[in-house]
């Protein structure tokens, strides 16, 4: 299974990938957990150790130099469109809890030349985690649709948009799954989190009618911890409804 989570930023898409993954892998199923985010956080949320050590793929420049067959010196030149990616899972992967973590890192745009060789291989490599890897794949998106090309989108089992219960949450996420309609991906799901009452569960079926998979309620637990993802009986209770559920309208 193929999972992208997104929302806008501060919607908490990155405790939900981390709190997917971390179930998922308790159930002993084998989890690749795709950092896409600029704002790198997805490995403080699922706990590792000194994830702020872990190099992302977009600062190899080496490698991708050499997988692209581009000039680090002479950027604007030719470039392969299609390198090599299928042994960087293996070799760039560090695993915590049975979660393997892969961080896509930020491609600068400010005065770096030509980035064309970077952005090929990330789409590269995110396009063989989705189309061609076996295990389940759980990526933590930006705001959008960004990474994902026509035909990697299509190999994607679902997209889980996460809002919170507010007019600007739900208006952004709604953009986002007209965005994921326009390449084409059906399953296109809703996540409620924040929530703290009655009413804001009200408020989200009244504006998400359809496509709503599950709540998240405000967990003090993960404020505590800085935003690290911790399972307490509640938070496992909610994450196992929603996984049920979606696997329910997947099948």
């Amino acid at each position: 299974m193929k999972i992208a989570v997104t929302g806008k930023g501060g919607s908490g898409k990155t405790t939900v990938a981390a709190g997917l993954a971390l179930l998922l892998a308790q159930e002993g199923k084998s989890v690749i957990a795709v950092d896409c985010d600029p704002d790198i956080s997805l490995g403080f949320a699922l706990g590792f150790p000194h994830p702020e050590k872990i190099t992302p793929i977009s600062e190899m420049k080496e490698l991708i130099a050499e997988r692209t067959e581009s000039d680090l010196d002479r950027p604007g030149g030719y470039f392969k469109l299609n390198p090599r990616v299928d042994d960087i899972p293996a070799k760039f992967s560090p695993e915590h809890k049975n979660v393997r973590l892969i961080v896509m890192g930020k491609v600068n745009k400010a005065g770096g030349g030509c980035l064309c060789p970077e952005n090929t291989f990330i789409k590269s490599l995110i396009s063989h985690l989705v189309v061609n890897r076996k295990e389940i794949v759980i990526l933590d998106m930006v705001a959008g649709t960004e990474h994902l090309g026509r035909g990697t989108a299509n190999s994607v089992d679902a997209f889980l948009i996460v809002v919170e219960p507010t007019l600007l949450g739900i208006n952004t996420g709604l953009n986002i799954k007209n965005l994921a309609g326009g390449l084409g991906i059906k399953k296109v799901f809703f996540i409620a989190n924040k929530i703290n009452s009655q009413k804001d569960i009200d408020f989200i079926k009244d504006n998400l009618k359809e496509d709503l998979i599950g709540f998240i309620y405000f967990n003090q637990n993960i404020q505590d911890n800085r935003g690290k993802f911790v399972f307490d009986e509640k938070l496992k209770d909610e994450f196992q409804d929603i996984y049920g559920r979606l696997d329910r309208r997947l099948s």
